[in-house]
Parts: C-alpha cells; sequence; structure tokens
C-alpha cells in the first residue's frame, strides 16, 4: 500500500492520534477527487497489520499485509455499489443483462451482521470499509444503524463520504470525523507535475482542483467529447442549437452535464463580480465577454435552477428532456442584455 499523498500527511498525524483510543465508526469527509479511498485503505490496512511502522503505517511485508494486497483477508470487507465494483474490474457487461446497481443495498450491510459475529482470523480488529456512503439507500442506512448503536468489539467501521450531508444526522453523531480538505493549488499542481502531466494548472482547474480527478483526466487523454462539444456551444449561445445540443449529449451522465454548466456559470458570475476565471482559465478571454452582458440576476436564477436539476440528476425521467430545458434556459439567460 502507498503512502499518504503529500496532502495528506496532516490528516495521517490526526488518525495517528485517535488510535490512542480507537473510535469504534470514522468518518471520513472530503471533496472528491482528493484520495480519501486511498487513505481509508492505508488505514484499514495498518489497523490490520502485524507490524507496523513508527508511523502508523502498514509495513507491506506481513502475511497479513500480502493477504490485504491480494484483497482476500478475512477480517477485511469492502461495501461498495455494484456499480462502482464492476467499473474497478474493467470486465465488459453482457448485453441484455441490467445494469449493475449504483445503491448501497440492505442485503450488503445485512451480511456485515455475519461477519461481525465472526472471531478476528488473528485475534486482532475486523475492518469494514463503505464507500461511498452516501450511496447507502433508506434501508442500508438504517441497517447500519443498528450497527452503530450496538458495536461489536474490536469491529471497525470506516464510512468514506463525498457529501456527508446525506447521511442521516444520527449516522454521523454515532462517528468520529476526520475530514480530508481540498489541497492548496500550488501542492496539486506540483504533484501533477511530478508524475509527468503536462499543463497542470489547466487540467487541474477543469478537475476542479482535484489532483486525482486532475490526474484520471490526463491519464483519459483530457476532456472528454462531451464536454468539449458542450463548451463549444455554450460560449455562442446566440448560434448553437440547444435541442440538437441535447440529442447529441443524451447518453452523458446528466450529473456530469449539470456539474459542467456549474462550473462555467460559476465562471462567468466570478468575472462578472470579481474579474477571475476559476475553472477555465484557457477561455477566459470569453468568458468574461459573455459575463459583461449577462444579467446578474438571470444568472443567479439559472444558478438556482441548476441547483434543483442536481439533487434530481440521479433518477431523471429522460436526460434528453433534462438537457432540451437546461440548455433552452441557459440560451434565453445569455441572450438577455445586462442593463
Amino acid at each position: 500500500m502507498a503512502t499518504p499523498y503529500p496532502w495528506q500527511h496532516e490528516s495521517w498525524r490526526r488518525w495517528n492520534g485517535l488510535r490512542a483510543r480507537l473510535p469504534h465508526a470514522i468518518l471520513l469527509k472530503g471533496p472528491q477527487g482528493t484520495g480519501k479511498l486511498d487513505f481509508a485503505m492505508n488505514m484499514a490496512q495498518s489497523l490490520l497489520c502485524e507490524q507496523p511502522t513508527a508511523d502508523g503505517l502498514a509495513c507491506g511485508e506481513c502475511p497479513s499485509c500480502r493477504w490485504f494486497l491480494q484483497e482476500t483477508h478475512p477480517d477485511f470487507r469492502l461495501l461498495q455499489p455494484q456499480a462502482l465494483a464492476e467499473s474497478d474490474d474493467n470486465e465488459p457487461r453482457e448485453g441484455g443483462k441490467k445494469k449493475p446497481s449504483r445503491q448501497i443495498t440492505v442485503d450488503q450491510v445485512r451480511a456485515l451482521g455475519e461477519f461481525a459475529n465472526l472471531s478476528a482470523h488473528q485475534g486482532g480488529h475486523r475492518v469494514v470499509l463503505i464507500h461511498p456512503a452516501e450511496a447507502m439507500n433508506t434501508a442500508a442506512a438504517n441497517a447500519l444503524l443498528k450497527t452503530l448503536e450496538e458495536p461489536t468489539s474490536r469491529m471497525i467501521l470506516i464510512l468514506v463520504s463525498h457529501k456527508p450531508q446525506q447521511l442521516l444526522p444520527t449516522i454521523r453523531s454515532r462517528c468520529v470525523a476526520l475530514a480530508l480538505p481540498m489541497p492548496a493549488p500550488d501542492t496539486s499542481r506540483a504533484w501533477l507535475e511530478q508524475a509527468g502531466i503536462a499543463d497542470p494548472a489547466v487540467v487541474l482547474a477543469r478537475a476542479g482542483f482535484a489532483p486525482l480527478a486532475a490526474a484520471r483526466m490526463a491519464e483519459a487523454g483530457g476532456e472528454p467529447e462531451e464536454y468539449a462539444r458542450l463548451l463549444q456551444d455554450i460560449r455562442q449561445p446566440a448560434r448553437f442549437d440547444a435541442l440538437a445540443l441535447a440529442e447529441q449529449l443524451q447518453k452523458a451522465e446528466p450529473a456530469q452535464v449539470i456539474h459542467w454548466l456549474q462550473q462555467w456559470c460559476y465562471d462567468l458570475a466570478s468575472a462578472k463580480l470579481a474579474g477571475t476565471v476559476r475553472y477555465h482559465p484557457a477561455q477566459a478571454k470569453a468568458v468574461e465577454e459573455l459575463s459583461g452582458r449577462i444579467p446578474i440576476l438571470a444568472l443567479a436564477r439559472y444558478q438556482k435552477e441548476l441547483a434543483a436539476a442536481r439533487r434530481e440528476a440521479l433518477h431523471p425521467l429522460n436526460p434528453r428532456l433534462l438537457f432540451e430545458s437546461l440548455f433552452l434556459s441557459y440560451q434565453q439567460m445569455a441572450l438577455e442584455t445586462a442593463p
């Protein structure tokens, strides 16, 4: 297991401080794309390691570490949505097969009951990692709450969450929270440069300043084709065909498209009010010119519409109709004239 990322050293120090009186449930929270899952895996491996180092890291050499790295450790369980597990496997899905679930189900959580009643293989801890915790459906969350209310001796629950506000308050209150904040841009850029990524500042901005998301974007060859098409059209609101764009993007993830629109509108507002562009430095001139023509109240109304759409993005009845509505609203907003 790799050591924590450079921006996680302080968080790892705080985690080591918790080990003197180890809580039975820990909530790792912070922005997506910053390495929370890797941090949690380091935590889990170090708890199971037979000979951890002086700074609390797993040794990587003992039988327990070898089992963990081979994903066969009998005292470790990873709960995640089936869709996420299958994406990690990188195996194609057979035609006609039901789409894998994006939720952590109640059956997955209930299976922890049997795991909790087992004796630890080496007499130490048993560790359960739930990622992302907000993917639990209502029944699964309630089932987990029962486990949290009646903790089992020497079983540690690690919940990783990008959106802790979506968890039940009763779950949050029974966990010790450990925040992993977004790293400073300079730290992230230095890490990306060391990894050999070209134009790290531009890639980092496009990834919302999340370094791991930026690295994945660069590894995939840059921005997705859907994003390039969206950006090409929304830069010229008087010329683009909202209905045609919706048809071309109908297979894209609604939450991702809405996120792109939110970043673009953030830059429009920032350019208008503060003269700065955060997410699209390469398009700064276009952003500044467009923002100067848009009334700030119209922009605020559209941002509110995007926020409402984002809350429903996981279960749209018809993505194409959703995109048509959002693109037409954007065009209407962008063509208004500021007084």
